[in-house]
């Protein structure tokens, strides 16, 4: 490959989905891990709809469902272990076309993604690479050493910092990261495998207690996580031993007979948010730009909801076809919302884990009702991104109840689905697509995609599902920037 136009530090799921992303579009891309291979702990055990709908886009959602699983709900258990209310996840597809939530273990899922991206020839990754030195502005500059210690300078056109919550790259731009007041809890994290069939409800069990807060999720066919709080005095050095382990897990498996403990790490969750994301053509994704409590699952997720923001604006400002200013929109869109899911995570972790015996007491009272409160349901278990304000990519007008949406991932007349058309598009209803030459989906026949624009005549698509703008008959689109060039491919009418 030669001269990269992006460099991507960090190889972890964000980076490589952004590599993916941009390496579908044909731009030559570099990633640079400091670990030689997958890092083999899991962490990230969930994803929601909207995820598994990227990994789709990104070509690997057969691979995924084969080592995945749905996940069942949520059960919330006082600290006696009694079941004080259990939501049940009913949806089995959403409008984006799977399971509401997954779950998985994040090394399989690495696996698949490095394996993609290996597919893709504008795409090069190199492990056991120590990223030593970025330079932020108009033209960012990247040192690093590869394994055998020779040093290289690169000098690429963007730098996408998917470095983690110890990140080299936002020291780089000038950034610092804003605590959002959750106070840092140190927990303990323990993965098993086992072949025993240890008979639980195959929800997420969460253990609402101030004095041992715990959560027990199955993740795979024979691997189980477990999450505990621990003590001030605690480490997880005093857990390494089984017979010390036992103790905390036997509600769940009786005796660690057959128990294979894969890891037992401690783990300090925070609430922050980085100040700045982008200095020039240097930007942060993921880890390196929030940090999430791990309460509503969603830390993995929003760095590659990160990366689906990112990717396809960066592409077209290489292409010509944006300009550079776009890149701001980036974290106007995307801050809002990983603010909203951090200040979320931490309120429902506090909710369930607060509050000392007074908490726990409120809490066995409180907590059987919540079921029966209307919508709180679907607000409990829906994690669906907000709508994005209003931005030089979003053109949000008085009585536009779509644009800053992300579109249905319906099912097409040929058996396609939307999301299988590359690019910016344009769903009609009826009478004549606005002027701007968008490739076209006439939505007639399609009772859900009617049924979800209401009264607007159009819909203008980003290429990241989300909708640009609305209008109705006659309306002209105002977001000249999103106009396609003649070379963009064109769908047949219908779909």
């Amino acid at each position: 490959m030669s001269e990269p136009q992006v460099v991507v530090v960090g190889a972890g799921p964000t980076g490589v989905t952004a590599a993916i992303l941009l390496g579908q579009r044909g731009v030559r891309t570099l990633v640079l891990d400091r670990w030689p291979d997958v890092f083999p702990q899991p962490r990230a055990v969930h994803l929601d709809d909207e995820v598994y709908r990227l990994l789709a886009t990104l070509g690997v959602a057969e691979e995924f469902a084969a080592v995945s699983r749905p996940g069942a709900g949520l059960r919330l258990m006082g600290p006696d272990h009694r079941t004080l209310a259990q939501f049940d996840r009913l949806v089995q597809r959403t409008s984006n076309g799977f399971p509401q939530a997954t779950m998985f273990d994040q090394p399989e899922l690495e696996r698949l993604l490095r394996r993609r991206l290996a597919e893709l020839p504008a795409v090069r990754l190199i492990g056991g690479a120590q990223v030593h030195k970025v330079v932020a502005g108009a033209q960012p500059i990247v040192r690093y050493r590869d394994e055998a210690g020779v040093e290289h300078e690169l000098r690429p056109e963007v730098v996408l910092g998917c470095d983690g919550a110890n990140s080299l790259v936002r020291s780089a731009i000038g950034a610092s990261m804003r605590d959002l007041g959750f106070p840092a809890r140190r927990w303990l994290v323990v993965d098993v495998a086992t072949d025993r069939d240890l008979g639980q409800w195959e929800g997420v069990h969460q253990v609402c207690d101030s004095t041992r807060a715990g959560t027990y999720m199955r993740i795979g066919e024979r691997r189980y996580r477990w999450e505990f709080r621990l003590h001030d005095d605690e480490t997880a050095v005093d857990f390494a031993d089984v017979s010390r382990l036992e103790p905390l897990i036997a509600p769940w498996v009786g005796s660690a007979d057959g128990l294979e403990v894969l890891r037992c790490a401690e783990y300090e969750f925070r609430a922050q948010i980085a100040d700045r994301w982008r200095n020039g053509r240097v930007l942060l994704l993921g880890d390196a730009a929030h940090l999430t409590p791990p309460f509503i699952g969603q830390g993995m997720g929003a760095g590659l909801r990160d990366a689906h923001n990112l990717a396809w604006k960066i592409a077209d400002v290489l292409e010509g076809r944006l300009p550079e200013q776009v890149l701001d929109s980036y974290q106007q869109e995307r801050a809002p919302h990983a603010r909203a899911m951090i200040r979320l995570a931490s309120m429902v972790g506090v909710a369930m884990t607060g509050g000392g015996r007074v908490g726990d007491l409120l809490r066995g009272v409180v907590v059987p009702v919540l079921p029966h409160l209307p919508g709180l349901r679907s607000r409990l278990l829906d994690s669906t991104t907000p709508r994005l304000s209003r931005s030089a990519l979003v053109a949000r007008r008085r009585g536009d109840r779509l644009a800053g949406s992300l579109c249905p991932n319906v099912t097409l007349l040929d058996g396609t689905r939307l999301d299988d058309a590359p690019g910016h598009r344009t769903l009609v209803r009826r009478g004549a697509p606005p002027p701007h030459g968008c490739p076209v989906v006439d939505v007639a026949g399609h009772r859900e995609l009617v049924a979800w624009m209401g009264r607007a005549a159009w819909v203008r698509l980003r290429p990241d599902g989300v909708v640009a703008e609305s209008g109705p008959p006659g309306a002209h689109g105002t977001l000249v920037a999103l106009r396609p060039r003649a070379a963009d491919a064109v769908l047949p009418a219908g779909g």
